[in-house]
């Protein structure tokens, strides 16, 4: 919360005689260490002020009406109004309405951007919004309680229906990609993955099981009698295609439910993580008469890579055909084919090849049939992109050979082989900004000086996870790729056809150019994104 006029907060707090120079000295300094705060809300964390005088204050000085909001001045159910996703990414909050006028309380009013989605959100439903400010740490108390509303009401919801329906909307406004619901000995367990990692966000009367498992089946479209394994989907909710997967253990069935957003925004490359300039990127992924494989184990980005790849080079003039299990994203202008129990991705692919294609996404090369078709299609004037599990960029090679490619097809079809992972990035609202310790500096210095890089620490700094409302209190909030990229330049070309050790190939690389995913996680630690012991659980390297 600043001021509107040009004369600065604090100035204008002193000059109505809430607080003196010191006082202003003192948010300064804390303010170096928590640059996402403003100053108004600091002078009010520190306890310089009267909350109810500097509030008062605020709103004159902002010319915007001003309340001190505590979860008891909340006279609405808040998540009918807006999400709590909406709630934490706006820092605002419904609290009132009045004659259709839904007053709304914002921690920042210039914020424009979350005051017009707010406002939007509420003109879907044929209100309008009436504006308050309050400062950031009410928003967050508010936040806290309605989240654990949110989980009591989970847990002693009694209707099965709406406590399926309650726990789906609840991870969908808390960002999950997957949930996971499990029988345990004595009660049933619901947890989220949120930013790749589970959460245990409720535990239900094992007395329920029974009821639960059938609405699950019911709106997935499965065999209520059959507890095998199975697969479904839920499509009730309107932005959302829900998979669903069935599995039986010693205490019933579990279920995990993948949240696919509809008609999502694809990310560019760099967004993701991919820190290179469009001229660089598109020399690396530009190709023809050739194959690219994206390499990293199960749930580390590799689909939305290729998609981002895919969006990079789409254009009117190119036919794109897709191979996918299942098509997560639609896109405009490709040819998307979902492979199913009838067809294979090497059925699809034969059939694809007479289709005139330009460029070729296979979802994964998992088989041998696979892979040498792949391989064919990229010596016959296709550009092929696929995936594949493997550790690391150059030991895509040796999977291959162990697929049973032969060398000679490898060396000269294999244009770029990527490698990466997702790694949680820093909340920059709750975060601690702090110098990097000797130990640490020693670690970054002793692998970056093998890739003859030098660090100067004079300007760096990293910074140490808190936890906040926004980000769940983790410290943690979305995530960001890491990156390595191999080109296979014609010295490594004559490597693999000689049946090279992956050792050898590893040399030549790095003569080559190649960096491997620690060089690029560093990049991203000194650069403050991530932090060291992240990006360390990720890529284990001390």
């Amino acid at each position: 919360m600043e001021g509107r006029n040009k004369v600065p907060i604090g100035v204008e707090l002193v000059r109505r005689g809430l607080i003196d120079e010191n006082d202003v000295s003192k948010a300064i300094e804390y303010q170096k260490e928590h640059p996402g705060r403003k100053l108004g809300d600091i002078i009010n964390i520190l306890g310089l002020c009267d909350s109810y005088s500097l509030i008062k204050a605020m709103g004159e000085i902002l010319d915007e009406k001003a309340i001190l909001l505590e979860p008891s001045d909340i006279a609405i159910n808040v998540l009918d109004y807006i999400s709590l996703d909406v709630a934490k990414q706006c820092m605002a909050v419904p609290f009132d309405i009045v004659n259709g006028r839904v007053r709304v309380c914002f921690a920042d009013t210039f914020d424009k951007r979350a005051i017009d989605t707010v406002r939007l959100l509420l003109l879907n439903k044929g209100l309008t919004m009436e504006r308050y400010i309050t400062f950031a740490t009410n928003i967050e108390e508010v936040l806290k309680f309605l989240e654990g509303k949110t989980s009591d009401k989970i847990e002693n919801i009694r209707d099965v229906t709406t406590l399926i329906d309650n726990i789906i909307k609840n991870g969908i406004d808390k960002r999950a990609s997957d949930i996971h619901i499990e029988p345990q000995d004595d009660v049933i367990r619901v947890r989220y993955r949120i930013d790749g990692e589970l959460i245990t966000v409720a535990n239900i009367e094992k007395e329920k099981q029974n009821q639960i498992i059938g609405r699950l089946k019911a709106i997935s479209n499965m065999h209520q009698e059959k507890q095998e394994s199975q697969d479904g989907r839920i499509l009730i909710y309107p932005d959302y295609n829900i998979r669903v997967s069935s599995q039986k253990n010693v205490y019933g069935e579990k279920f995990v439910l993948r949240l696919l957003k509809k008609n999502t925004d694809i990310q560019a490359l760099n967004e993701l993580g991919f820190k290179r300039n469009i001229m660089e990127t598109r020399k690396i992924f530009n190709k023809r008469n050739s194959i690219t494989i994206i390499a990293a184990p199960t749930g580390e980005g590799k689909t939305t890579s290729l998609y981002s790849i895919i969006d990079l080079l789409n254009s009117p003039n190119i036919n794109i055909t897709t191979i996918e299990d299942p098509v997560e994203i639609r896109i405009n202008g490709l040819n998307q084919i979902e492979i199913g129990s009838k067809n294979t991705f090497s059925d699809s692919l034969r059939t694809v090849l007479r289709q005139d294609p330009d460029i070729i996404l296979v979802g994964e090369i998992r088989d041998r049939e696979t892979a040498e078709i792949a391989m064919q299609a990229g010596q016959t004037g296709h550009y092929v992109l696929s995936t594949i599990h493997t550790i690391d960029s150059i030991e895509v090679v040796t999977r291959l050979r162990k697929m049973g490619v032969s060398n000679y097809d490898i060396a000269s079809t294999l244009a770029v082989s990527v490698s990466q992972r997702l790694v949680r990035k820093i909340c920059k609202d709750c975060a601690r900004q702090r110098e990097f310790s000797n130990n640490e500096k020693n670690i970054i210095n002793s692998i970056m000086n093998k890739y003859g890089i030098n660090i100067d620490f004079s300007d760096k700094h990293t910074y140490e996870p808190q936890g906040c409302s926004k980000c769940n209190n983790t410290g943690f909030y979305g995530r960001t790729g890491v990156f390595e990229v191999l080109e296979i330049k014609e010295d490594m070309k004559e490597l693999i056809i000689n049946n090279a050790s992956t050792i050898e190939i590893r040399k030549q690389a790095i003569k080559d150019g190649y960096k491997p995913l620690i060089v690029d996680g560093i990049n991203k630690v000194l650069d403050g994104e991530i932090t060291l012991d992240e990006l360390n659980r990720k890529i284990i390297f001390y």
